[in-house]
């Protein structure tokens, strides 16, 4: 097993499981979004805001391609399902996890958070957070090698629940 790579919506607790996933397993721990802001010197909301989203997902699979890493733990923005390319990468380097969470769990995490200041990209102009769960959810599922339901879990229960089926895979 070389990479571990963790898609999902936002708040489904890609960074923070992906964290303890990285100690548990020593592995060491890449957050794309983290790098996405390092190379370009600025926020994601404010990439957002000023370039578009188009031109973030363009950035973003651009980092998510340039991340050469190995046994390392890559947590990625909600978005980075829409890079084609970068995803295929992924999936040739390692271990694609979907950490699937429903939408009525999303939107308990999120209450009172703005998403807009966590950098999450929205398309079109009125898009809600659903109609983003709905068009996102296939592709998470289209690209992960492992679903590990995420609605009742805590960050540890989630990183139990992955190294089983990490184990089991193989």
């Amino acid at each position: 097993m070389d990479n571990i790579i963790l898609i999902g919506m936002p708040a489904s607790g890609k960074s923070a499981a992906g964290v303890l996933l990285a100690k548990t397993l020593g592995y060491d721990f890449v957050d794309s979004d983290l790098v996405i802001q390092r190379t370009s010197g600025r926020l994601l909301a404010d990439i957002i805001a000023t370039d578009g989203p188009e031109a973030f997902i363009q950035l973003e699979e651009s980092v998510n391609l340039s991340i050469d890493v190995h046994r390392s733990i890559i947590a990625t923005g909600g978005s980075a399902v829409y890079g084609t390319r970068a995803m295929e990468r992924f999936r040739a380097e390692g271990t694609v996890v979907y950490l699937e969470t429903s939408l009525e769990t999303l939107e308990k995490r999120l209450k009172g958070k703005s998403i807009l200041t966590r950098g999450v990209v929205m398309r079109t102009r009125g898009e809600t957070f659903e109609d983003l769960y709905r068009e996102r959810t296939p592709l998470y599922e289209k690209y992960a090698d492992i679903t590990v339901g995420c609605d009742s879990l805590d960050i540890e229960r989630t990183v139990n629940a992955i190294c089983e089926a990490l184990q089991s895979s193989n």
